[in-house]
């Protein structure tokens, strides 16, 4: 039991070549990708420019809201003492 163990660790092949098939893998799975087209690509980003700028000002205002708020209790607090 013991020695095939190491039978098979000495068949093993090293770091590079291991490194070099993986590498060898990868570019053949790239071959096979399907790309977006340009327009795509394009309408995409827009989507996502949109939704990022709709969260900037929802954030925005819910910041402004909420400074509003703090500056109002606290100039309460500071009346009352």
């Amino acid at each position: 039991m013991a020695n095939n163990q190491k039978n098979q660790d000495a068949k093993k092949p090293n770091i590079f070549v291991r490194m070099g098939r993986k590498l060898k893998e990868t570019f053949s799975e790239l071959k096979r990708v399907t790309w977006p087209t340009f327009p795509k690509v394009l309408k995409s980003t827009c989507v996502v420019l949109v939704v990022v700028l709709a969260f900037l000002v929802v954030v925005t205002a819910l910041n402004y809201g909420l400074n509003e708020l703090f500056k109002l209790i606290t100039s309460i607090s500071n009346t009352g003492a």
